[in-house]
């Protein structure tokens, strides 16, 4: 069992009840190397990833789930699958948001269980005013409504949001390692997925996904194998 986004188009995308979408494609792949006979998919949050593995609701995750130091303590992860850079999304026509140094004192869209915002606001000491949503579809909807000034995390998710009346700011500011979140010491498991990442990397599946469903976004894609975190 796969956990993966149910709101996020192009990443993973739930629509008559079908989930569509990159980290669903890559699960389906890494799946299916690790020997499964059928691939079935749960909604994720990210709020709640850890507890659907600790649950056992789930075997795998590929939801947008950026490896840090705090989650590897919780879950193994394999990979990364991609690494994706965190950026800005404003309403087309806003010219005072150029740069993450620009979000300070506006309102940003903070989505629950997300570190995203964290990076801005801790790391980078940038000030701005948190406005919580429940999701990314959510903040996308309240930047919309003009009930935030902006929304930011990694590129790829942005990218699936992208509308004639929304414009990404092409400002990268950090690395997002979207990685295969597994129960915790799994260290087999883990190695097997990595395996089956490169294996897609080296066959061109993974360049062939990347370019189905981000080509027309106009963002620089990678595709060469990312740098493993390594299994702990």
């Amino acid at each position: 069992m796969v956990g993966v986004k149910a709101d996020q188009p192009r990443l993973g995308f739930r629509e008559n009840g079908k989930f569509t979408g990159f980290e669903v494609d890559v699960g389906t792949y890494i799946a299916r190397h690790l020997a499964a006979t059928r691939v079935e998919f749960r909604e994720v949050r990210s709020d709640n990833r850890e507890q659907k593995l600790d649950d056992r609701v789930i075997d795998l995750v590929l939801a947008s789930y950026s490896i840090t130091p705090d989650r590897a303590k919780l879950v193994t992860f394999g990979g990364p699958y991609y690494v994706a850079h965190q950026d800005i999304m404003v309403r087309r026509g806003e010219t005072g948001i150029q740069s993450v140094r620009d979000l300070a004192g506006r309102r940003m869209c903070q989505a629950s269980g997300s570190v995203s915002t964290e990076r801005v606001v801790v790391g980078l000491s940038v000030s701005a005013k948190l406005v919580p949503g429940a999701s990314y579809s959510d903040c996308v909807a309240k930047l919309r409504k003009g009930e935030v000034d902006a929304v930011s995390t990694g590129d790829l998710v942005l990218a699936g949001f992208s509308a004639p009346d929304l414009k990404i700011v092409n400002a990268p500011f950090t690395d997002e390692r979207y990685g295969v979140g597994m129960r915790k010491g799994d260290l087999d498991g883990c190695e097997a997925v990595n395996r089956a990442i490169t294996t897609m990397y080296q066959d061109g599946t993974a360049a062939e996904l990347l370019r189905k469903w981000f080509g027309p976004s106009g963002l620089e894609l990678v595709e060469e194998v990312p740098q493993f975190e390594g299994c702990s």
